[in-house]
C-alpha cells in the first residue's frame, strides 16, 4: 500500500514543511470527520496536543475541518497520547486526535487519529482518509444548524488523573517514596506530577516548564542523563522519564542507572503473574528485546511472543493472541487491561506499586535477569536496497550460522531513514562483535555510506 500522508504512526513532519501544513490539517479534519460522522446524534471529536508552538496552528486548522463537516470538537489542551485514547472512549467520541511528534524535536509535529474504541486507525481506514483528502469534499460540508461547534473541556485533565490512579492495586499508598519525574517539557507536565503527588509520593519535577520550543530538549526519556543526575542529587528512590507525548517511559534506579524496557516488562510480568492478572501465558515484545528476557520468562513458565519493531505491531499481536502485557526496549509499555496504547504514567505506577510492596530498591527489583551480550549498529547508505544484494544475503547467512541456535541476528531496514540496523546477540560477546562487523562491512562495500 502506497501512502502519501500517513506513516507508521500517523502523519508526521516539520511543521509548515512539505508534509505538514495548516491546509493539510484542515483537510484531515474534513476527511476524517466525513469518515467518522455516523448516526443522527451530534458527532464529537476530542483533540489533545503536546506543548509544541505549532500545536496551536494545527489544532485550529483541524477544528475548522471537523466543525465544517458537522462534528463538535472538544479541545483537551496539553494531554498525553494515552489520555486522548482513553478520553475518546470515556466521552463516547466518534474520533480522537493527538497533535504530537512524540520524541522528535520541537520543529516537528504530527497528527495521530483514534477510533471510537481508543485504538489507532487501521491502514485501510488511513488510506480511505487519504483518498478523501485528495477529493472534492465540498459536498460533505455542513450548513446552518448542522455546523459543529468547539469548546475546551476543563474536566479532561482530572478525568485522566483519576483514571491513572485507579490502575494501581487497591490500597496502594506511595507515601515515603521520593520520586524524580521528568516530563520532557511535554504533554504530561501538568497531569503526571499531580497524579503522583495525590498518591502520596514526594515528587521532584524537572522538564515541567514548556515554552513551546524546549520539548525533549536535553530532558525526557531520550535524554535520561538529566533525571539520573537529579535522582543522585535528591537521593531519590526512583526516577521516571517520560517522552514528549508520554506514551513512553524510562526508569532510573536509586543509583542513577537506566532501567531498560526489557527489565521493566519482566517486573510487571512477574508481578501480574503473582497477582493472577497476567493473561496469555507470557508477554509480547519485539525482535530487539534481549534474549535474557526470553530465558527469564521461561523460568517462570512464560513465553515471549516476538514481533517486528513498532508498538503498533506489539499491540496487534497482543490483541490477536490474547496477551495483556507487551512493549519495547525503548520504553513503550502496553498494558491492555488499562490502555489501548503505550502509557508512560500508568506503566510507571505499576513499578511503584511493586516498589512499595517489596520494600527493596529499584536496582534490585529491576535486575530480574542478566542481559545477554547484544550489539546494535546502524549503517547508513546512499541509495538502493542493500538487503537484497547477494553479498549481503550471504554475509547474513554466514553470521547466523556462526551464532548458531544459541544466538540471534536481526538485520532490518529503518522505516524512516536510509539506515540498516544490524543487531547480534549471543553469550560470546567477541563472537557477536565479529558477526555484526562482518555484516556491516558487507553492506558498506556494496552500498557506500552517506
Amino acid at each position: 500500500m502506497v501512502r502519501k500522508y500517513f506513516g507508521t504512526d500517523g502523519i508526521r513532519g516539520m511543521a509548515n514543511g512539505p508534509k505538514l501544513t495548516p491546509e493539510l490539517a484542515l483537510k484531515v479534519g474534513m476527511a476524517a470527520g466525513q469518515k467518522f460522522v455516523r448516526g443522527d446524534h451530534r458527532n464529537r471529536v476530542v483533540i489533545g496536543k503536546d506543548t509544541r508552538r505549532s500545536g496551536y496552528m494545527i489544532e485550529q486548522a483541524l477544528t475548522a475541518g471537523f466543525t465544517a463537516v458537522g462534528m463538535d470538537v472538544y479541545l483537551l489542551g496539553p494531554m498525553p497520547t494515552p489520555a486522548v485514547a482513553m478520553l475518546t472512549r470515556s466521552l463516547r467520541a466518534d474520533l480522537g486526535v493527538m497533535i504530537s511528534a512524540s520524541h522528535n524535536p520541537f520543529e516537528d509535529n504530527g497528527i495521530k487519529l483514534f477510533r471510537p474504541d481508543g485504538y489507532k486507525l487501521s491502514d485501510e481506514i488511513e488510506l480511505e482518509i487519504e483518498r478523501l483528502i485528495d477529493s472534492d469534499m465540498s459536498k460533505s460540508l455542513a450548513h446552518g444548524r448542522d455546523i459543529g461547534r468547539a469548546h475546551r473541556d476543563e474536566e479532561a485533565r482530572t478525568r485522566y488523573i483519576e483514571y491513572a490512579k485507579r490502575t494501581l492495586p487497591r490500597g496502594t499508598d506511595l507515601a515515603g517514596l521520593r520520586v524524580v519525574l521528568d516530563c520532557a517539557n511535554g504533554a504530561a507536565y501538568k497531569v503526571a506530577p499531580i497524579a503522583l503527588w495525590e498518591l502520596g509520593a514526594e515528587v521532584f519535577t524537572i522538564g515541567d516548564k514548556p515554552d513551546g520550543f524546549n520539548i525533549n530538549d536535553k530532558v525526557g526519556s531520550t535524554a535520561p542523563e538529566a533525571v539520573a543526575a537529579k535522582v543522585r542529587e535528591m537521593r531519590a528512590d526512583v526516577g521516571i522519564a517520560l517522552d514528549g507525548d508520554a506514551d513512553r517511559v524510562i526508569i532510573i534506579d536509586e543509583k542513577g542507572n537506566v532501567v531498560d524496557g526489557d527489565q521493566f516488562m519482566a517486573v510487571i510480568a512477574e508481578s501480574w503473574l503473582r497477582r493472577e492478572m497476567l493473561v496469555g501465558g507470557g508477554i509480547v515484545a519485539t525482535v530487539m528485546s534481549n534474549l535474557g528476557l526470553e530465558r527469564y520468562l521461561a523460568t517462570l513458565g512464560l513465553t515471549l511472543e516476538r514481533t517486528q519493531v513498532g508498538d503498533r505491531y506489539v499491540l496487534e499481536a497482543m490483541r490477536a493472541k490474547g496477551f495483556n502485557v507487551g512493549g519495547e526496549q525503548s520504553g513503550h509499555i502496553i498494558l491492555s487491561d488499562f490502555t489501548t496504547t503505550g502509557d508512560g504514567l500508568v506503566a510507571a505506577l505499576q513499578l511503584l506499586a511493586v516498589l512499595q510492596q517489596d520494600q527493596r530498591p529499584v536496582s534490585e527489583i529491576c535486575a530480574r535477569f542478566a542481559k545477554v551480550p547484544q550489539l546494535l549498529r546502524s549503517v547508513k547508505f546512499k541509495s538502493g536496497k542493500p538487503l537484497e544484494h547477494k553479498q549481503v544475503i550471504a554475509a547474513i547467512a554466514d553470521g547466523q550460522a556462526m551464532l548458531g541456535s544459541g544466538g540471534r541476528l536481526v538485520v532490518r531496514a529503518s522505516g524512516t531513514e536510509p539506515v540498516i540496523r544490524v543487531m547480534g546477540e549471543a553469550d560470546n560477546e567477541d563472537l557477536v562483535a565479529t558477526v555484526v562487523s562482518q555484516i556491516e562491512a558487507a553492506i558498506r562495500e556494496i552500498a557506500p555510506g552517506i
